[in-house]
């Protein structure tokens, strides 16, 4: 599944980087889904589209995310374009819901992937390790829990 996030129609609805000027908030967004992309919307490859041109003036890649920019037209038409029933579009504007479920698309809100999420992700789920694991390799709490059997078990 390829997902196509709206950029500035969650960076300017998020708390967290509203407040932002335009760059400071397209940054966040994208170094948020390049860290944590698979985790907040799944496997497969993630594109942000902006309206407008980048200070660079061309397009860019941050980790696994694709950075797109408008350039003529709007951000909408440009995700329309991409979309397909390979995609799923990450935004709470209607109109281009209803233009990219035409095209066969999926639609998420843009809530997906607000700042906050991750955390309120996980207290859902009823994970007891509030902060992210996505750095500790496989076996890691087996082994966290194995030890505290070894030390711990005189203290029952």
């Amino acid at each position: 599944m390829r997902f196509i996030v709206d950029g500035y129609n969650v960076t300017k609805a998020d708390p967290a980087t509203s407040s932002l000027d335009l760059e400071a908030q397209r940054d966040s967004l994208v170094s948020r889904l390049a860290t944590r992309g698979g985790h907040l919307l799944g496997r497969g490859p993630i594109t942000v589209v902006f309206d407008g041109v980048s200070g660079a003036g061309s397009d860019y890649r941050q980790g696994s995310v694709d950075v797109r920019f408008s350039r003529v037209g709007t951000a909408d038409d440009l995700i329309a374009q991409l979309a397909g029933s390979d995609a799923t579009v990450v935004s709470s504007d209607q109109g281009l819901a209803a233009r990219a479920r035409a095209r066969g698309a999926r639609i998420l809100a843009r809530e997906a992937v607000f700042e906050a999420r991750t955390g309120a992700k996980r207290q859902r789920r009823g994970r007891r390790h509030p902060l992210p694991d996505d750095d500790l390799p496989p076996g890691a709490h087996r082994v966290t829990e194995e030890l505290k059997r070894l030390w711990l078990k005189d203290e029952e």
